[in-house]
């Protein structure tokens, strides 16, 4: 293959997605619709569209993994995993937004609570209810076409820093009341 591999994957919603690029051309890609278990479905999956791809981990040229917005573990699962990848490659990982792999004018993303995340012109993303979107918006693209862009905004991109989660608002979660535990020197 002359063309480099890319390959590109997302975690950020209901879905466990990735496909492989070669120039222009989508090698390989899949999508399921999960709304759990995306942490222990991800390398599998990833493996498979490299096998149908007729690639290995070692052709791989760079990563793009979907940052969000979106649900905050499903978010944190694929960045690690595209962090670790790059590292343990020795390849650059790309970071990308859903919005900016949804075209149109006005992409918006799913949120819970009849929410979406939107980036309406001039303005920053933003957690919007529905209700209040403009009437022209652009949803993302089912998640095999989802990772797809991925892989192709992360073909064009300059690399720089390490990909990190696009958080729009604080987790749902609160933290832990238990104490840490004590950490035992043994000197």
């Amino acid at each position: 293959m002359s063309d480099p591999l890319i390959l590109g994957f997302d975690t950020s919603a209901a879905h466990c997605a990735a496909a492989l690029l070669s120039g222009d051309r989508i090698l390989a890609a899949r999508g399921e619709e999960m709304a759990r278990g995306q942490a222990e479905r991800l390398m599998p999956l990833l493996e498979e569209v490299l096998d149908e791809g007729g690639a290995t981990w070692a052709d791989l040229a760079r990563i793009g993994v979907g940052v969000g917005p979106g649900n905050f573990t499903g978010i944190r699962i694929s960045v690690a995993t595209a962090r670790g990848l790059a590292f343990a490659l020795e390849i650059p990982a790309i970071g990308v937004s859903t919005l900016d792999a949804t075209d149109g004018p006005c992409p918006v993303v799913p949120a819970p609570r009849d929410m979406a995340y939107a980036r309406t012109p001039g303005r920053a993303v933003e957690l919007l209810p529905r209700v209040d979107l403009p009437a022209e918006v652009t949803w993302p693209p089912a998640p095999e076409a989802l990772a797809a862009a991925i892989a192709r905004r992360a073909q064009g991109a300059v690399p720089g820093a390490p990909p990190a989660p696009l958080y729009v608002r604080p987790a749902d979660a609160a933290p832990a009341r238990d104490a840490p535990p004590r950490i035992l020197d043994e000197a």
